[in-house]
């Protein structure tokens, strides 16, 4: 029987190459969404409730939303997505996905913090060689743009770049295939699982700190 679970869901192509996993896996019923905004945003993200909400019409899942501050503390962090995590668990939902693929310390706390609200963290994607996984995304049809880059890490000209071949072939020596080290984020357009493709409109790039975002917005 399939158990139901709930995506940690950033907009990403990792969210959504995840959710394709999960629903070719019988032992999983992905159930609906559940995304952290910061003022707003997705975090580091910077895409907004509009377009986050048109990707959940467009993999049909329920969306469930945690509103955090800007700034936020861990501690209030944790307890706001802690209080989220005692709604799921409530409902009967024992599992959330998370699309981490190798940062070891980043899944023990994912794991520690869940299991502290009687939920159980799971990893879909954990372990895989990252060039296979990028180009396994991309021959599936997967269509996502860059929309944050860490200059400290990689040229800010990476910024608004359609993640594709040529995006891959240009990375520097060092560069996660995937982002895996936070070098960059993305926004799906459009991947296996989608009813229809999320349509944007890319503004021009801004910086914020050692980040460059690329402001998104539905056409």
């Amino acid at each position: 029987m399939s158990r139901p679970i709930v995506l940690s869901w950033s907009t990403g192509k990792d969210s959504a190459w995840m959710l394709h996993e999960l629903r070719r896996d019988p032992a999983w019923a992905p159930v609906g969404l559940l995304s952290c905004l910061h003022a707003g945003e997705v975090t580091m993200h910077r895409v907004g409730r509009e377009l986050l909400g048109a990707q959940a019409r467009a993999v049909g899942l329920p969306l469930r939303e945690v509103a955090l501050p800007w700034p936020c503390s861990n501690a209030r962090y944790e307890a706001r997505l802690g209080a989220a995590l005692d709604a799921l668990a409530a409902e009967g939902i024992g599992h959330v996905a998370f699309g981490d693929l190798h940062l070891a310390d980043i899944r023990r706390y994912r794991e520690d913090l869940l299991a502290r609200h009687g939920l159980e963290a799971v990893f879909p994607l954990w372990g895989e060689d990252t060039a296979a996984l990028a180009t396994r995304m991309l021959d599936a049809g997967l269509q996502a743009r860059v929309v944050c880059v860490d200059t400290a890490r990689l040229d800010p000209a990476f910024t608004g770049r359609r993640f594709d071949a040529a995006f891959l072939a240009e990375l520097p020596a060092g560069t996660d295939p995937c982002g895996e080290f936070g070098e960059f984020h993305t926004f799906t357009e459009n991947a296996p699982g989608f009813q229809a493709p999320v349509a944007v409109r890319a503004g021009e790039p801004w910086q914020d700190g050692p980040f460059s975002h690329l402001p998104l917005s539905a056409t």
